[in-house]
């Protein structure tokens, strides 16, 4: 019998054709980022230990350690979502409870996803001449994550939006028959339910926080600093401006090989390590979710 103009035979060879092309193509994703690894692995994993993750620098970069680096990494990751995750969760609840539909809602969601293309490097500018000069925050850790909030606020946003806005409209109706307000209805009642959802946009604005080099060497970086920052003033290393220092204004470029890459494959970890953290946060959400 044909159903949808195929007779049950070309079905069946057009969905195992689909399901081939499926395959090979997550096959070939893994295949890349495996590779990825195992190339930074043995490029890099004999520079990887305890001396060389907690001291600092020295001999112009050619020994000692990244220390001040992996610091001023976290620094800069948790203080950018301190910023991005308020101001997101905020203008997503906004946008998807309180805006009207509209001609301007919709040039402000077009606003948002078009600030999630813009180059880093842009609000890299954006941040020296704000932060860095008008403001006279200076290059410092303060400036850094300002600067790496504005960049991940529109991921955020775009994320916790949908989230919020795939909440079953029964969950409101519910609420506010049981005589809650507007306000306590999505305090109560919306947010728990779309929080693992918004923090999906959270997580993957997290990592890109932590793997930005451009808007942190107009902002915060240090090319060397043998201190730990002393306040949110002061200047900061981090993995990625270090491990761009090494491979190209090094005064030994040849020499440094091993630290560049074990840099970098301490980066993918940290990345990764930061991510795990926030996907174990979002599932023990989901264990009370029932819908």
């Amino acid at each position: 019998m044909a159903l949808f103009g195929y007779s049950l035979k070309e079905r069946q060879t057009r969905e195992l054709l689909a399901l081939g092309v499926i395959r090979f193509l997550g096959g070939s994703f893994l295949a890349v980022m495996g590779a990825l690894v195992v190339y930074l692995v043995y490029r890099g994993g004999s520079a990887i230990s305890w001396d060389f993750l907690t001291e600092y620098p020295r001999d112009s970069m050619t020994a000692g350690g990244i220390w001040p680096a992996i610091v001023g990494t976290f620094g800069l990751a948790a203080g950018s979502m301190l910023v991005a995750i308020p101001l997101g969760f905020g203008a997503a609840i906004y946008l998807a409870e309180y805006a009207r539909p509209g001609p301007l809602l919709t040039v402000i969601r077009l606003g948002v996803n078009n600030l999630a293309g813009v180059p880093s490097v842009v609000f890299g500018l954006f941040g020296l001449a704000v932060f860095v000069s008008f403001l006279g925050f200076g290059r410092s850790l303060l400036s850094g994550c300002l600067t790496l909030g504005v960049l991940t606020l529109p991921t955020v946003t775009a994320a916790a939006e949908e989230a919020l806005r795939q909440t079953p409209a029964s969950f409101r109706e519910a609420a506010l028959a049981l005589g809650a307000n507007r306000w306590q209805a999505i305090r109560q009642v919306v947010l728990p339910a779309a929080l693992p959802g918004m923090l999906t946009g959270a997580i993957l604005a997290l990592g890109r926080a932590a793997g930005e080099t451009a808007p942190i060497i107009f902002t915060a970086s240090a090319a060397l600093t043998l201190n730990a920052p002393e306040s949110v003033f002061s200047e900061v290393m981090a993995l990625p401006t270090h491990i761009f220092n090494l491979a190209t204004n090094g005064a030994h470029i040849a020499a440094t090989r091993p630290q560049q890459f074990g840099a970098c494959l301490t980066l993918i970890v940290l990345v990764l390590g930061l991510s795990l953290f926030a996907l174990i946060i979002r599932a023990r959400l989901r264990k009370g979710r029932k819908w």
